[in-house]
């Protein structure tokens, strides 16, 4: 079964010897130009995302808009992103012992903010690395490093045990 990195994670890239990247700091923060109007009513939080060279050559790295997926909530609902606020990396050379960061503002309703799973695609000198999924949280329910309920054996246990009952009920009808 394949369990998602959890956020402060680093994954590395076998294609790229050297390479990786990591979601770390969900947190909530206001954007530093403002909230957007289509905001109202939600909660803002920042993710930052960090690319890290611990090879021997240098790395064009891109992280735009686009290249970032963030879902809320137990239904994985999109998070409303906030590209103004954002800042992103674009074109950026990464040489060895070097770190770049991608900052995104996002927002969503309270409630949902227990549970983000956040989704990245490098473009790693022109070509695109495969996706790779973070998960964590904002807030004191928030899963803590090193442990997410999502990933967790129990939470599997019982996710197989409903599908079966729910199986085993619609072959008796």
């Amino acid at each position: 079964m394949y369990e998602p990195n959890v956020v402060g994670d680093w994954q590395e890239y076998d294609d790229h010897p050297g390479l990786r990247v990591r979601v770390h700091r969900v947190e909530r923060a206001e954007p530093p130009r403002g909230r957007d109007e289509a905001a109202e009513g939600l909660a803002y939080f920042r993710v930052r995302v960090t690319a890290e060279n611990r090879g021997e050559r240098k790395f064009g790295i891109h992280l735009e808009d686009g290249q970032v997926d963030v879902r809320i909530g137990p239904d994985g609902e999109a998070a409303f992103l906030d590209w103004r606020n954002s800042r992103f990396v674009e074109g950026f050379d990464v040489y060895p012992l070097r770190r770049v960061t991608a900052v995104l503002y996002a927002a969503g309703p309270e409630a949902e903010l227990d549970r983000v799973d956040v989704q990245v695609q490098l473009r790693v000198d022109e070509e695109w690395t495969g996706r790779v999924l973070w998960t964590g949280g904002v807030g004191p329910d928030a899963p803590a490093a090193g442990g997410c309920p999502a990933a967790g054996r129990e939470e599997l246990a019982h996710q197989i045990g409903a599908f079966l009952r729910d199986q085993a009920e619609e072959g008796t009808a």
